[in-house]
């Protein structure tokens, strides 16, 4: 006799293993769950959320979610001359990317920005309101807050709107490219 798990906060209906629900999840997601560290995929949990209310404040509204315990995950733009490089940052919902300062410094650039919502979507393969850490370009940097890498979980999209993972935050620390980076985050 199998049983649904329980997430450990918030108010959803549909909670699965999001190993076992790989068609909801956007492709790039569902393929680096596939390749990662077994231990650690089998830890992700998938939320069923209405695509509607994925904008941070609303979500966490809706399904009574501390915004300590969600994250955000920005795609940024790093220029040095004719050098672009894309990199994702990932921060808890109530602070900011400190693009201009930490992540330009971390990357070696001159001028760092928030990449275009075209450009963040074509080259994630996710669609915007729910890129997430998981299943990112391989050549990119990731850097984590080191708040969002101590939360003993973390909400994150799915690649889609629709839809959430929630995991340790330590996982999230472990994801190929990644970078804890103390005062990311303001």
């Amino acid at each position: 006799m199998s049983h649904s798990p329980h997430a450990p906060f918030g108010d959803f209906t549909t909670v699965h293993p999001a190993l076992d629900v790989s068609d909801q999840l956007a492709t790039p997601v569902a393929e680096a769950l596939k390749t990662w560290d077994a231990r650690a995929a089998e830890s992700v949990l998938y939320v069923d959320t209405d695509p509607a209310k994925a904008d941070t404040a609303v979500f966490c509204e809706t399904y009574d979610v501390p915004q300590d315990a969600s994250a955000n995950c920005v795609v940024v733009a790093a220029k040095r001359g004719t050098d672009v490089t894309l990199a994702a940052c990932l921060a808890l919902a109530h602070t900011r990317v400190d693009v201009n300062k930490t992540v330009r410094k971390h990357l070696g650039a001159r001028k760092a920005s928030f990449a275009p919502m075209d450009t963040a979507v074509a080259e994630t393969g996710m669609e915007f309101g729910g890129i997430t850490p998981l299943g990112l370009p391989e050549a990119w940097p990731l850097l984590v807050d080191e708040a969002v890498a101590a939360a003993p979980f973390v909400l994150v999209g799915s690649g889609r709107r629709r839809g959430k993972l929630i995991l340790p935050g330590s996982a999230l620390a472990q994801l190929p490219g990644a970078a804890v980076i103390p005062g990311l985050a303001v």
